[in-house]
Parts: C-alpha cells; structure tokens; sequence
C-alpha cells in the first residue's frame, strides 16, 4: 500500500487538495497521511529583548493543528470507511515540515491559496517550495474559479 501526503491548514485550498488525494488514494488503494504544521510568531521587542514562551501554550498550538485536522477530514471525507488515514502535526514551517513527512511517500499533495504575481514572490509558497525540495512526486492543486 502507497502513502499520500497532504497539506491540510484549513483553508479552501487544502480542502481542495483533500478531495483529490481522496480520489487518488482510492484509485491507488493508498493510504493518506494528512499533516498540519504549525510554529510559534514572534513578535517583535526592544533589542535584545524577547518574552518567554509560556510552556502551557505548546498543547494549544498542537491542539489546534489537531482540530484543523479533524475538522477537515469531517468536511471533505465525512464518515467515510474506505480510505485509511493517519494524522500527522508537527511544528516548523509548513514547506518543510511536508517535506519531511513526505519522505518514502508516492505522492504529496497541497492546494493553492491564490497569493499570485508579485505578492507570491515577496511572500514565497508552500507549493514554491515543496516543488524543488520534494523527494516524491507533487499535485499542486488549482484554487477553484469562482
């Protein structure tokens, strides 16, 4: 049995992305690896100064990337039975953290959130990214036109 990744962050792109690594994980009878990546922002203080990061405020933020998760499995696959699924969560950036989990995998898939043009060079892109560090083949799945 094959491994699919997929990025899930919640947003209609990666729902997007869900639905058609479920119909590839169907026709390749594979099983999916959804993965949330999330991290800690800083902000910014006086030189030299930087608040300390409150320990309870971890299992939040690992919390949170499980409910994204769980809320996108329950959106786009509902109560289907015939699709294995393992949940993955893991802190650092989005890029890498898919790279890493797509390491021995057929397939990673992410969507797209549609930032384009000169906003996406100034920004950078998940899918930027994982295009020239994948180690499997990618799906970058197109924002739907409305």
């Amino acid at each position: 049995m094959g491994i699919i990744v997929v990025g899930i962050d919640g947003s209609a792109g990666s729902q997007a992305a869900l639905r058609f690594a479920a119909a590839e994980a169907r026709l390749r009878k594979a099983k999916l690896r959804l993965v949330a990546a999330w991290s800690l922002t800083y902000v910014a203080a006086p030189i030299g100064m930087m608040a300390p990061i409150d320990d309870a405020l971890l299992p939040e933020l690992q919390r949170n990337a499980r409910a994204v998760i769980d809320h996108a499995v329950a959106e786009v696959l509902g109560d289907a039975t015939d699709i294995e699924i393992e949940k993955t969560i893991a802190e650092g950036s989005p890029a890498q953290v898919l790279v890493d989990a797509a390491q021995g995998a057929d397939l990673l898939i992410v969507g797209t959130r549609g930032h384009g043009g000169f906003a996406g060079l100034l920004l950078g892109s998940v899918s930027q990214q994982i295009a020239h560090h994948a180690p499997c083949p990618i799906v970058i799945v197109p924002r739907a036109k409305a």
